[in-house]
């Protein structure tokens, strides 16, 4: 049950990373035969992929994963000025916080929109925010620890009128749900393969036709010079699998059911951001006076791998600095664990979750 911090490798995934491992032997770039079959079957996922998100296939760049997508999408969008001005939501992953940081450091100025107490951005802040030497806007599509969902649509009209690249960090919802990047009027889209239950170590950025990014690594002529090294050709494979794998819209219902079993069992818990639009899987669960660390080793001894909602470290919790941007205190964030399901979880292990969840915490609240 913690599917957002990875999903396990799906079927389809597994049977066609597999088969590619052995079948396609050769480096893409290579002139002969074997590169030739390599490049094909490179090309092919990254047409599926494409597909699948109703973009082209020149517009996908294979990286390694969301952190890297986030990470170019950053330093390739500001490389081409001395300085300027971004625009984040308070609720980002680190991937995109940390960046954002080092450039202000460097001289970037840097807006934070707040969010509300559901934990959503209002594109009109956004709007007031943009200035004449805004470089880029960067919104994620879905947050990793409540699983709300921004108005992307909107923002995308911003950026559009203002004439601004939208960067989304979509880990959490490409693969999951539809997600049409141009539709939205996206000009930059990180999406993680392992999130949806793809192989870990692969990922892509979409770009924008036209758009000029700087690539952050330099050595080869890989990937439309965006991005060198040689392809993991079988982990496109895998990726491309599971992008269209589907049975995420599905997990809504074990979701629904599990919080209905909670509030019954657990009639004091909260959910952060239950008022809002959420990714069909995902749920925050704040439990006043019950620490999450314990709680979490707990369920994980009885069984349920589910997560805090706060980050570590060098191993010593902080609180969330979502759950702080939503204006909860430092005490509710060590009172929240998320759950996040996937295809893989079944009504009964949603009906055992609550039931083992009401057991546990007396404990974990009494190590408080």
């Amino acid at each position: 049950m913690d599917h957002n911090a990875t999903s396990p490798l799906r079927e389809p995934a597994r049977k066609a990373l597999i088969e590619a491992l052995t079948r396609y032997p050769g480096n893409p770039s290579s002139p002969h035969a074997s590169g030739h079959e390599a490049r094909v079957a490179l090309e092919d996922a990254r047409a599926a992929i494409a597909t699948n998100l109703g973009v082209d296939a020149a517009e996908i760049c294979f990286v390694s994963g969301g952190t890297e997508a986030n990470n170019m999408a950053f330093y390739g969008a500001t490389a081409l000025r001395k300085r300027g001005h971004l625009i984040v939501s308070a609720v980002e992953h680190s991937s995109v916080m940390e960046p954002a940081g080092r450039l202000e450091s460097q001289g970037w100025k840097v807006t934070r929109i707040p969010v509300d107490r559901q934990g959503r951005v209002d594109p009109d802040a956004v709007r007031k925010a943009v200035r004449s030497d805004t470089a880029l806007i960067s919104v994620m599509a879905a947050n990793n620890e409540t699983g709300v969902l921004q108005p992307i649509d909107q923002l995308g009209a911003v950026a559009r009128r203002a004439k601004v690249p939208l960067h989304v960090d979509a880990a959490q919802l490409a693969g999951r749900l539809h997600f049409a990047p141009r539709e939205l009027g996206i000009s930059l889209a990180s999406i993680s393969s392992h999130k949806m239950g793809g192989p870990a170590g692969v990922g892509a950025l979409y770009i924008e036709a036209g758009l000029q990014l700087a690539p952050l690594m330099l050595g080869g002529g890989q990937e439309r010079r965006m991005r060198p090294g040689t392809e993991p050709v079988a982990l496109t494979i895998g990726f491309a699998a599971a992008i269209g794998a589907g049975g995420w819209i599905e997990t809504e219902i074990l979701r629904d059911m599990m919080e209905a079993a909670v509030r019954e069992k657990v009639p004091s818990v909260r959910i952060n951001g239950g008022e809002a639009p959420r990714l069909p899987n995902t749920s925050s669960l704040l439990m006043p006076g019950v620490p999450s660390e314990p709680l979490v080793i707990r369920m994980d001894l009885r069984g349920y791998a589910i997560s805090t909602g706060a980050a570590c470290s060098s191993g010593a919790a902080r609180p969330s600095h979502v759950l702080a941007a939503m204006g909860l205190s430092a005490e509710a964030s060590r009172c929240t664990v998320r759950v996040s399901l996937g295809p893989s979880n079944t009504q009964e292990e949603v009906a055992g979750f609550a039931r083992i969840l009401s057991e546990v915490r007396t404990a974990a609240a009494g190590r408080a």
